[in-house]
């Protein structure tokens, strides 16, 4: 159901992103690059809730976003380049993700660029839903995915554009490159991926429900 205002569902679900956030706010490890991803956190929060008063989003695509910014909210805290998953996954998992997947670096910032593609989609997908409504579920579909890659490539120029203007090592703590060229064009690559992948389960669910 598409819904255009907060139901008490909503209130508890941002509830628990803004608690998020003030966990995250105390001692984040580099406080001034902390600040400018709860920056972006901000922008996001308003980008919804504008959202859902002016074109109306279902509340699955709702907790998708927040399911997003609240991974963000953990790589702002740590920083992209430094979150323990890996010991996370040790202490409950009892096995080492890094080793068992011969991974030299850390790879939390891949994770988030690929959520950001997995997650958003239905949220960008509603967009274009209603700025387009002549528009077929398809070509929907190729327009978010070229969304998506857009604001992909649009948001690494600003880290390269913010990282200018920062020292060596606080441009690095900020980006997470963690001494990877090809960074950049990697996390775009998996932020692509992600949208394509939920574009797939979209289109597929939407053609098995008018077959019914």
């Amino acid at each position: 159901m598409i819904e255009k205002q907060l139901y008490l569902k909503h209130y508890i679900a941002l509830a628990i992103i803004l608690l998020s956030v003030i966990l995250a706010s105390i001692y984040p490890l580099e406080f001034e690059s902390y600040l400018l991803h709860q920056t972006g956190t901000v922008l996001m929060l308003i980008a919804l809730l504008v959202a859902v008063k002016k074109i109306g989003i279902t509340f699955y695509s709702f907790c998708l976003y927040l399911a997003f910014l609240f991974i963000h909210i953990i790589g702002a805290h740590y920083l992209y380049s430094y979150v323990p998953y890996n010991d996370w996954v040790s202490t409950l998992f009892h096995f080492d993700l890094n080793q068992s997947m011969d991974w030299s670096r850390n790879m939390y910032d891949r994770f988030v660029h690929f959520a950001y593609g997995l997650l958003l989609y239905p949220f960008f997908y509603r967009c274009f839903q209603v700025w387009l409504p002549q528009v077929k579920p398809f070509s929907l579909f190729l327009l978010v995915i070229q969304f998506v890659m857009a604001t992909s490539l649009f948001y690494e120029l600003i880290e390269w554009w913010i990282a200018m203007g920062l020292s060596p090592e606080d441009a690095e703590n900020y980006n997470g490159q963690q001494g990877d060229q090809w960074d950049a064009h990697k996390d775009m690559f998996l932020a692509t991926l992600g949208a394509i992948l939920t574009g797939i389960i979209q289109l597929y669910k939407n053609k098995t429900l008018t077959l019914k």
